[in-house]
């Protein structure tokens, strides 16, 4: 197997013409899915439509056959931990929007707990810039909610936001105290941008290292309830209703947490929520066979709440599909359960294991896009995720039927934590388009050519 990459070149506006044809083209904003093709100039979309290319219509045209393989809006994922700045050892932004690139990802949201954290404009500025200079794919960032994510006092959220901040999370820890949720909530409304919660009350879940239940009791370790996600979930919708603001509930996990959106979303309340594949594909029996590398907060959870994710996605209760992707070195997860690190990585698995939910006859295809495509787009407001005229030409092409195993070692990212280890999953992306330039390919049989 070659995967070739290339970083996309910003230095000087293009012009040059592709088109991409021989396409399943499917946008699930509009509907789309139709054989077709999709025509762009420098790095915007100039058409999209089904049928056949007139290659004779212009001889300055690069064709690129796309073999009938999937043809989609670029994929986003809005929950990242690219650990620049201060643990470069683990990821950059460069290795961790490579990493994106290689599954398929033109757009990711980095999370502000880094050393130091993003809660000041020059911050944000350095992240940007570092995605422009190193990074692969569209690199975007939330910042802090409280100062030093401290937990006590407001960042300048309107300074943040001018810097280019998409939202604000403390995202690692959970902003405890309620009236600061109240304000942040207030304030980022007039911004028009989201607060994401890291759902969880410490006082809860202090010292819990896994889901608490017979697994936990099993290995002699203390849990996490469900009541911990839940109790967060329902104070923050409250605050929500309470203030107008835009709530954001990152990587869901519980039954009753989904529950309490579900009932949000009846009201008409601005309440969205996203999954991470590992929820809706493990269970905390997971931790028997993985250990440390099947720890991540929030914990997998029993059987139950799986399938509540799951039902969440079907419904539209859960809006988006993020990875929660959190590298980390070996040192961090090759110790006793209690002391591990949390988390694990996904840019490069999320692709596959959320197809599984369309191969298993669970979700249409459509769905399965749209929750990693235009849904996770508008939770941050970025223009991505369509596949329109004028849009930018942010792709990914997708062999559905490709059959592979996961083998984390392989990784393009830093880190190998993954709890996926030799699973066979079937689809993957073979090309990665970041404005109107591929940045990854998978050895294909695709043909290119200059229209003559």
């Amino acid at each position: 197997m070659t995967q070739t990459f290339a970083r996309p070149d910003h230095s000087k506006p293009r012009e040059d013409k592709v088109a991409y044809v021989n396409a399943r083209v499917m946008d699930p904003e509009s509907g789309l899915d139709d054989n077709g093709y999709v025509l762009v100039t420098g790095d915007t979309i100039a058409e999209v439509a089904a049928g056949e290319f007139d290659e004779g219509s212009s001889s300055d045209i690069e064709i690129v056959d796309c073999g009938g393989h999937l043809l989609t809006p670029g994929l986003l994922d809005i929950q990242v931990h690219f650990r620049e700045p201060g643990q470069e050892y683990k990821e950059t932004i460069e290795t961790g929007s490579k990493s994106a690139a290689a599954g398929g990802v033109t757009t990711v949201a980095c999370m502000p707990n880094t050393d130091p954290v993003i809660d000041d404009p020059s911050i944000v500025d350095f992240v940007h810039k570092r995605g422009r200079e190193t990074g692969y794919v569209n690199v975007r960032t939330y910042a802090c909610i409280s100062r030093g994510m401290k937990g006590k006092e407001l960042t300048e959220m309107g300074l943040l936001v001018e810097a280019g901040a998409v939202g604000f999370t403390d995202d690692g820890l959970p902003l405890m105290e309620a009236g600061l949720m109240r304000q942040a909530l207030s304030y980022a409304s007039q911004l028009g941008v989201p607060v994401a919660q890291h759902a969880e009350d410490l006082t809860l879940s202090a010292g819990g290292c896994m889901n608490e239940g017979a697994v936990s009791t099993k290995l002699g370790v203390k849990g996490i309830p469900n009541a911990a996600e839940a109790v967060m979930v329902e104070r923050d919708i409250l605050l929500a209703e309470l203030t107008g603001g835009q709530y954001h509930v990152l990587h869901i996990s519980t039954a009753e947490a989904i529950d309490a959106v579900r009932r949000a979303k009846a009201k008409g309340l601005k309440v969205t929520a996203e999954a991470a594949p590992h929820h809706f594909c493990l269970t905390d029996e997971a931790v028997m066979e993985y250990k440390t590398f099947s720890k991540m907060n929030p914990p997998l959870r029993a059987e139950k709440d799986r399938l509540a994710v799951i039902e969440g996605l079907k419904d539209g209760t859960i809006d988006a599909i993020a990875t929660d992707h959190a590298p980390h070195d070996h040192e961090s997860k090759r110790v006793p359960l209690s002391d591990a690190a949390f988390g694990i990585v996904g840019l490069e698995t999320m692709l596959p294991l959320s197809l599984h939910l369309y191969h298993q006859g669970i979700m249409p295809l459509m769905d399965v896009i749209a929750a990693m495509t235009y849904k996770p787009a508008d939770i941050i407001h970025v223009d991505a995720g369509r596949l329109k005229k004028g849009a930018r030409a942010d792709l990914t092409l997708t062999d559905l039927e490709r059959a592979w195993k996961i083998v984390p070692d392989s990784f393009v990212s830093k880190s190998k934590n993954s709890p996926f280890d030799h699973m066979d999953v079937k689809g993957r992306a073979i090309r990665t388009i970041v404005g109107g330039q591929t940045v990854y390919t998978l050895d294909t049989d695709n043909n290119k050519k200059a229209a003559a």
